[in-house]
């Protein structure tokens, strides 16, 4: 038990050492020795969790992606009427990038990076399969405009981002509620037929 623990341990000290740098410095700019120094673990230590780099980036973004994807899917189940589910998702989705700024812009640097796999695109697909459904219902009740759900999800992706980098922004006074509020109103009358 208390081995299973150390492995742990090292395994998550690697991946939030590897977070912090590749969110300051990119993946170029960070060697797999300046986080192992980070982490306070061997080079080669990092090696036998991580073969190489990409397995890292790639273990740390499907990790990232599952825990945004959990955060946005909490509570949509209580909410009875379509609109507001799809609000209760905007509403975590945006939250979660308030709270977990290093996750926020990790996802936001390296979604398109070349570092990641179709494989690991994918397998983070499967966390978000709620929302293709729930965009689906939305389309076949007629309560949203039949774009694909993949034109959709990116829009509410993209959408939600810019609305937590402006509350993030320091130069930006803007009231957080009233600007995620504001902001699905400009997702929800894009996509409804109303």
């Amino acid at each position: 038990m208390k081995y299973e623990k150390q492995v742990k341990d090292k395994r998550t000290a690697i991946m939030e050492a590897a977070l912090k740098l590749f969110t300051e410095r990119g993946f170029h700019g960070t060697s797999t020795a300046q986080i192992s120094k980070e982490a306070g673990v061997a080079t080669g230590t990092l090696f036998n969790y991580f073969p190489t780099k990409e397995d890292l980036i790639n273990s740390l973004y499907f990790e990232v992606k599952g825990r945004l994807s959990r955060s946005m899917g909490t509570g949509i189940g209580i909410e009875s009427i379509f609109q507001e589910r799809l609000r209760r998702l905007w509403s975590n989705s945006i939250n979660w990038g308030v709270d977990n700024q290093e996750e926020f812009l990790f996802v936001g640097q390296f979604c398109s990076s070349p570092y990641i796999t179709k494989y690991t695109r994918k397998e983070v697909m499967k966390e978000y399969i709620f929302l293709h459904n729930l965009v689906n219902e939305g389309i076949k009740t007629g309560e949203s405009k039949d774009f694909s759900p993949e034109l959709t999800i990116a829009m509410f992706y993209q959408g939600s981002r810019a609305v937590v980098s402006l509350i993030l922004d320091s130069n930006v006074a803007l009231d957080k509620d009233r600007l995620i509020e504001k902001g699905f109103q400009i997702i929800w009358n894009g996509l409804t037929n109303k």
